[in-house]
């Protein structure tokens, strides 16, 4: 294989609007980021990835972009973005941004252009299409609800969106709106951007005759992906993306990929693939409902198990994936992977070391570092998530009450990853001084930084460790090359694998049961590396306790 700058980074997903406040108007900013540059160093970061700051109305979070060019006033200036990348420059550390290129707002000049000229040259930049008898052109249902079809005022025409109908989808086929949008890519990169973290990106090859699908639910409608998994071609525009942008600056990529096809995994991320990495969702996709979040299942402990192992079995055929506990598009971590009894700080290590020792590149998202699980919700108002809206309302056509869907919502919500950032224990979490745009989870006095940094056994600190031993000059190779070979996979309790190369063998074993385990270890034990019980010796037969991790190096 060859090594790539980015094979042994850490990185660490900020969502901008709730990390860190500095001007009290209740929304994160660019200037608050960089006054955090030092914490995220400390913790052994070197990759951010900020989630969208560009100019948008935010519809959809700022997923709906209104002009490439240019930084939402709410966060900041340009001036302050160019601050930001030189003073994570002096740090070592590099920025990667968000590239929205599915779709843009609907306020951008381009729609605006379109809509003003349904017949014009920037109509062919989004998908117009005629109706069927006065109905949308087909029949599928967007991901957030209701028809992906939306009528062009004044004409028989309708738009397409796979998202919000303000997030009219970009034609790809279009090899004038291709070269606008790699001119906008090059831009980034020359100003001296790492990369970019690449949204919802499989769905710009669409079938262009867009037909219907069989309905599957009571509205009529076909999910949208139906047709994103019914038609080839998008590895052709993969690879004309990155020839014409990333590859020519070395730029780090990691795509958010759903919906590939069979075998498809070398062509995205093998030597010569479409990106560096895209994320490993295998394990969220255990708590996808059939109909909706209303029908979602728990995770089970062992399908969980089963799954990590199985997909870090077939990633290291062809490359690198990105691990992840959570993201701004999930619920918490320790929510949602770890039963009620093991959501405690012992708990919380635990998953963490499961996660960041894998093999791959480990993506903390902000406050997974101190361990902030799901807030309490207390009605749907409190909620700003257009997902979480659009569930609420399905589950309560299924026949939910309002408690039920409530309680599916406060599960589920992506609302849960973007309360604010808990800093300290003053008000609104040290946040901000003003109004936070989103509520601030009420276990702020228990779960934050400042309190953290002061425990030596914290979380915080833990992950600071942990950190810090994937990348020591001891382990670094064999956490970042190390083949990855399951361990005790019989049992009914224990999640373990082995990291290794032709210098060194690393055991990981976790109990994330209640009850301490006996295991009989396969090799002498040279150095316990780390341990969330501060475990000093190991025999061949290890005793680990209920929520207890340890790291050795074996002979």
């Amino acid at each position: 294989m060859k090594k790539k700058w980015w094979h042994d980074k850490v990185a660490y997903q900020i969502y901008p609007k709730s990390f860190c406040d500095t001007n009290g108007d209740g929304i994160g900013d660019l200037r608050g980021i960089i006054s955090k540059l030092d914490y995220l160093k400390e913790l052994g970061i070197d990759i951010i990835w900020l989630s969208p700051i560009y100019k948008s109305p935010f519809v959809d979070q700022g997923y709906d972009i209104a002009d490439y060019y240019a930084i939402a006033e709410e966060f900041g200036t340009m001036d302050e973005f160019d601050e930001l990348l030189a003073e994570a420059k002096k740090r070592d550390m590099y920025i990667i941004m968000d590239l929205v290129i599915n779709h843009c707002s609907s306020q951008h000049e381009w729609f605006q252009k379109a809509l003003a000229d349904p017949d014009g040259e920037y109509a062919d930049y989004f998908y117009f299409r005629k109706g069927k008898n006065g109905n949308p052109p087909s029949n599928y249902r967007s991901y957030f609800g209701g028809s992906c079809w939306e009528p062009v005022p004044g004409t028989d025409k309708f738009y397409f969106h796979m998202f919000a109908k303000e997030q009219p989808d970009l034609n790809w086929e279009n090899p004038k709106l291709r070269q606008e949008l790699y001119k906008m890519i090059n831009w980034w990169l020359d100003k001296g951007l790492a990369g970019f973290r690449i949204d919802a990106i499989i769905n710009i090859k669409k079938n262009l005759a867009f037909p219907d699908f069989e309905p599957d639910g009571t509205d009529g409608l076909a999910s949208c992906w139906k047709m994103v998994e019914s038609v080839d071609g998008v590895g052709e525009l993969l690879e004309d993306l990155k020839k014409n942008t990333f590859q020519k600056q070395d730029a780090f990529t990691v795509g958010e990929v759903f919906n590939m096809k069979e075998g498809e995994l070398p062509q995205f991320i093998g030597e010569e693939g479409h990106f560096s990495t895209i994320f490993d969702f295998s394990a969220h996709s255990l708590s996808d409902g059939e109909h909706g979040w209303y029908d979602a299942p728990s995770v089970d402990f062992k399908k969980w198990r089963e799954t990590i192992i199985n997909s870090q079995m077939e990633v290291q055929k062809s490359g690198f994936e990105a691990n992840i506990i959570e993201n701004h598009d999930e619920p918490r971590g320790v929510s949602r992977f770890l039963p009620e009894y093991a959501r405690t700080p012992a708990g919380t290590k635990m998953l963490g070391t499961i996660s960041v020792l894998l093999r791959g590149i480990p993506f903390i998202y902000q406050g997974q570092e101190i361990g902030m699980q799901n807030a309490v919700w207390n009605s749907i108002d409190e909620f700003d998530d257009i997902s979480t809206k659009d569930q609420y309302h399905i589950a309560r056509k299924a026949g939910l009450s309002n408690e039920e869907a409530l309680e599916v919502c406060a599960k589920m919500s992506r609302d849960n990853a973007r309360t604010p950032m808990q800093w300290s224990s003053k008000e609104n979490a040290g946040f901000t001084t003003g109004m936070p745009w989103l509520k601030v989870n009420s276990n702020y006095k228990e779960i934050n930084v400042k309190s953290q940094e002061k425990d030596a056994d914290s979380v915080l600190n833990y992950y600071r460790k942990l950190v810090k031993v994937r990348k020591s000059p001891e382990y670094k190779e064999v956490f970042t090359y190390g083949q990855f070979e399951p361990a005790y996979e019989d049992t009914d309790s224990i999640m373990a694998y082995y990291r290794f190369d032709g210098e060194k063998r690393v055991l990981v074993v976790a109990n994330f049961g209640k009850e301490a385990v006996e295991l009989e270890l396969q090799y002498p034990v040279k150095n316990i590396i780390l341990s969330n019980r501060d475990r000093k010796k190991a025999e061949r037969t290890l005793q680990l306790d209920g929520l207890e991790v340890i790291v050795l190096e074996c002979s």
